[in-house]
């Protein structure tokens, strides 16, 4: 957790606070005046504090924090905008500290499942929880099939051949009479053309496939 930050905004009292509380000695603790002077230092293991005032009410998707986990601190329970962030916890005032550290480390547990579901395929990004494709803000749904198919290229270095991949991904013989390999590799060949305009995304030669 010693790398995660968290950031208060508009309340400098709180920040001053946490850093004073020996539970949050492992953060770094920051204060902003506005969102502007958070724009450029935009991370995901920023976590961003907003009491409930006209800062937060202001905010729109168009601010750069949509990778931002975030706290909304209030007089009463709110629903936050899903456009904001993917990861969001609120505390209604008046809250014990002890409660408030649950919401951090609830928000870092989010955050490093999400990383460890998440594996980098040359120029694009595998969710397996989501099982998904993504590449410059563009996302293609995949099948289970297709996600574990994905994930052999991410474990070798070296082309697979396609005996290896019937038995590790459909559990078939590799002498079994079959095109499964050849008929899902067409078909994910088309939907990443279609998706990503991308007509050389599984390339094969006399010893495999290979990205």
């Amino acid at each position: 957790m010693d790398k995660y930050t968290i950031s208060v905004f508009d309340n400098k009292s709180f920040a001053e606070i946490l850093n004073e509380i020996s539970i949050f000695s492992k953060f770094k603790i920051k204060h902003y005046k506005n969102i502007d002077l958070f724009n450029n230092n935009e991370s995901s293991e920023e976590i961003l504090v907003f009491f409930n005032n006209s800062l937060f009410k202001n905010l729109t998707s168009n601010h750069k924090i949509n990778k931002n986990p975030l706290i909304l601190v209030s007089e009463s329970k709110e629903l936050i905008d899903p456009e904001l962030t993917k990861f969001s916890e609120s505390i209604v005032i008046p809250f014990k500290i002890l409660d408030f550290n649950k919401k951090i480390v609830s928000l870092i547990s989010k955050i490093e499942f999400k990383k460890n579901s998440l594996i980098y395929l040359n120029n694009y990004i595998i969710d397996k929880n989501e099982r998904k494709i993504k590449k410059n803000n563009l996302e293609l749904q995949l099948s289970e099939k297709e996600v574990n198919f994905l994930i052999l290229f991410s474990k070798n270095k070296e082309p697979i051949s396609r005996n290896f991949v019937l038995k590790e991904v459909w559990n078939y013989s590799p002498e079994s009479e079959t095109h499964t390999v050849e008929t899902h590799i067409h078909k994910l060949r088309k939907k990443v053309l279609e998706k990503f305009n991308d007509d050389n995304f599984i390339k094969n030669n006399a010893k495999g496939y290979f990205i």
